[in-house]
């Protein structure tokens, strides 16, 4: 595949996979059956398995979409930046649902072969989740606890 097209796969990913009430099983049409996601998020497996139980979770906790911020190809791999929206609308990784707004931006490297994602690199603001979540106190704002000597 040429790097558009590739770009191509990764745009049409985020817009199926972003339609309300989409099926795990839609990640069938763009995920090699033996896909490797090198940084799984803690208690997910990186296999297509637990893709699907992760694409599960954050349907169901945070309902949204994404925007695909930048692509850049180059022979089988695509790298990009891409922001997730949503509403905290219920636990999410043990935190309980807030109703808040989040965002939270993340960094990928997706390597394609025969028109699917083989394997996967990401690095997400989790940090920047958590505060948004409450569960970590704003950057550069002391906890109560640290003020306490």
């Amino acid at each position: 595949m040429s790097a558009k097209e590739n770009k191509d796969l990764i745009r049409r990913y985020f817009v199926a996979i972003d339609r309300p009430n989409a099926s795990p099983d839609i990640l069938d049409e763009f995920l090699d059956p033996e896909i490797v996601a090198h940084d799984p998020v803690p208690g997910f497996s990186g296999d297509l398995g637990g893709l699907k139980k992760l694409f599960t979770m954050f349907q169901r906790s945070t309902p949204g979409y994404h925007t695909v911020d930048d692509l850049i190809a180059e022979g089988d791999k695509v790298a990009g930046r891409v922001t997730g929206y949503g509403t905290h609308e219920g636990e999410l990784l043990g935190i309980p649902r807030t109703g808040k707004e989040i965002r939270m931006s993340g960094l990928v490297i997706w390597r394609i072969k025969n028109r699917k994602i083989v394997e996967t690199w990401v690095q997400n603001d989790t940090m920047g989740l958590l505060h948004q979540l409450g569960v970590l106190p704003p950057v550069g704002k002391p906890s109560a606890e640290s003020r306490i000597r």
